[in-house]
């Protein structure tokens, strides 16, 4: 045993989630827990872990950024082609971790995923700098590169061949929305007695709110 990591901990002081705190909608639940984070100033609050499988059940996470939320789900934007993109397109079910240090906060989102339409990836699209539309296009995501320069290369010339030009999406970039199943709600406390408060959407489509050991 490492005896460096084992005596690393933290005792968790900073508050207590019960039932009666909870709103009903686990949605509105999480935009109040997320504006508290804008609020609490933690560096992009947004950040969440993004966690897919293959068709053969092997798993693989990244961190990727919320863009969007409404009462259908969670929504990031990403390359189609990318590896958690053909994943997606194998096996549509994903999990998302937002994990706040500061308030002694996690959120755990498990559900399917779908692409979200055309029109609201232009949308969002038009909202990213041009540098970031730029990127979506010259980036082939997860394929290998020769090198830095190749890449760099690649954005000079959209450079100028975009110059003075809108950029619309490419056809292989867009939205992914997951649709909550389940959503958790964490707060830290103290000797590991967290509270854990979990909603499950029923075969009706409510909401059930059940507490979970620690």
């Amino acid at each position: 045993m490492d005896m460096e990591l084992a005596s690393l901990r933290a005792n968790y002081i900073k508050g207590g989630l019960a039932e009666r705190d909870l709103h009903k909608d686990p949605i509105e639940q999480f935009r109040r827990w997320f504006k508290q984070a804008q609020e609490a100033q933690i560096d992009e609050p947004n950040a969440m872990t993004l966690a897919t499988a293959s068709a053969d059940a092997i798993p693989s996470a990244r961190m990727v950024l919320l863009k969007g939320i409404d009462e259908r789900g969670f929504v990031f934007y990403t390359n189609y082609e990318s590896q958690k993109g053909e994943e997606l397109e194998e096996n549509p079910h994903a999990a998302l971790v937002f994990y706040w240090a500061d308030l002694e906060r996690q959120v755990r989102i498990s559900g399917t995923v779908s692409k979200v339409s055309r029109e609201e990836t232009e949308a969002y699209f038009a909202t990213r700098p041009k540098s970031s539309q730029l990127s979506a296009w010259a980036s082939e995501q997860s394929t290998v590169l020769p090198s830095r320069k190749t890449l760099e290369e690649q954005v000079t010339a959209l450079e100028q061949w975009y110059e003075g030009q809108e950029i619309s999406a490419p056809p292989y970039w867009g939205g992914y929305r997951v649709s909550p199943e389940i959503i958790e709600f964490w707060q830290g406390r103290p000797n590991r007695l967290h509270d854990r408060l979990v909603y499950t959407k029923t075969d009706e489509g409510k909401w059930e709110i059940e507490r979970l050991a620690p």
